[in-house]
């Protein structure tokens, strides 16, 4: 199972920054990606992200890069252009 990304943080932190449902409740386990479908080879699309530590949810559009053992995600508002991607490594 990987880690928290914020190591000197609490060892069970809750997402005290979300809204509704996932308002205080515990980021471990919890669904942080939904909703995507295929969109071409090794790409996904469609779908939402949500920020833990801000309590956000964005659009989301995945890819799968050197055979799985990374996953570019990209996470924006409104159109592609206007995002943010991080590169997820598997542990």
């Amino acid at each position: 199972m990987a880690e928290t990304l914020q190591p000197d943080g609490p060892a069970d932190p809750l997402c005290s920054a979300c809204e509704r449902q996932r308002k205080d409740q515990p980021i471990t386990g919890m669904t942080i990606v939904w909703g995507l479908k295929p969109d071409g080879k090794r790409v996904w699309g469609g779908g939402n992200v949500l920020d833990p530590a801000k309590g956000k949810t964005y659009r989301a559009k995945v890819t799968l890069l050197d055979g799985g053992e990374k996953l570019e995600m990209r996470g924006y508002l409104g159109i592609e252009a206007l995002g943010r991607t991080q590169t997820w490594v598997r542990q």
